[in-house]
C-alpha cells in the first residue's frame, strides 16, 4: 500500500471568520464601479468565491449588504472631510478657524464625490437619516459621520460670532443641500469632465456663497 500523502486541493473559499469582510469588500468594489444599483448579493458571493447560500449567514438580503456598503462609504466621506479639517490651525483666530472649518468639510465632500463617484452615490442612496446616527461604521476617525462633522463646523462658526444664533437652527440642511447638489453635478452630471482647476474654483465659490448665505 502506498504511503504517499494525498495532495489536497488548495482552498479557494473564505473561512467563515473572514467571509463577512470578503463579501463587504466585494460589495464595496461593486459600488465603486457601478454605484448602489451594482451591489448584488449573488455577484458579491461570486467575487468572494463562495456559494450564494453561504452569504446569508452574514447578510440576510441584498439590502443588508447595500446598507453595510453605504456605512463604509459614509465613513469614507467623513474621513475625506477630516483630511481637510486636519490641515487647519486654530492659531489663525477663532473666527477664521471656524470659517475655514466650514469650508474644509465642504471641500472634503466635493473632493470625495469626484474621486469616488460610485461610492459617493451609494453613501446617500438610502432614506435612513444620519443626523444622530450613533453607528461607528458610518463615522470617521473623530467618531462623527459627515452630517455631524458639518454640524460641528457650524457650531464652531456660531460660537465664534460668524453665524447669528437665530440662523443656526437648520443651517446644516441649507449648506448640505447646496454642496450636495454641486457634488452630484461633479460625480455624475455635466461637470464630471471639467478640468480639476476649474472644478476647484467653482467649488470654492460655492462655499463662499454658502458662508455668505448662512
Amino acid at each position: 500500500m502506498s504511503t504517499t500523502p494525498i495532495s489536497r486541493p488548495r482552498r479557494s473559499t473564505y473561512r467563515h471568520g473572514d467571509l463577512r469582510n470578503a463579501l463587504l469588500e466585494a460589495g464595496i468594489a461593486l459600488a465603486r464601479n457601478g454605484g448602489p444599483d451594482a451591489v448584488v448579493l449573488r455577484e458579491a458571493t461570486r467575487q468572494a468565491g463562495v456559494v450564494p447560500n453561504a452569504a446569508y449567514r452574514h447578510f440576510a438580503s441584498r439590502e443588508d449588504l447595500l446598507l453595510a456598503v453605504r456605512a463604509h462609504a459614509l465613513a469614507q466621506v467623513a474621513r475625506a472631510m477630516e483630511v481637510e479639517l486636519d490641515k487647519l490651525h486654530p492659531s489663525v483666530g477663532a473666527l477664521r478657524y471656524a470659517r475655514d472649518s466650514v469650508r474644509a468639510v465642504g471641500t472634503g465632500y466635493l473632493r470625495y464625490a469626484h474621486a469616488e463617484p460610485g461610492l459617493f452615490k451609494t453613501a446617500f442612496s438610502s432614506h435612513e437619516r444620519v443626523e444622530a446616527d450613533p453607528d461607528p461604521a458610518k463615522a470617521g476617525a473623530s467618531g462623527m459621520n459627515p452630517f455631524q462633522l458639518l454640524a460641528m463646523a457650524l457650531d464652531r462658526l456660531a460660537a465664534a460670532g460668524g453665524l447669528p444664533p437665530e440662523r443656526r437652527e437648520g443651517a446644516e440642511y441649507l449648506a448640505w443641500s447646496a454642496v450636495h447638489g454641486l457634488s452630484l453635478l461633479i460625480c455624475e452630471g455635466p461637470m464630471q469632465g471639467l478640468p480639476e482647476p476649474v472644478r476647484d474654483v467653482i467649488g470654492q465659490r460655492l462655499l463662499d456663497m454658502v458662508e455668505k448665505g448662512l
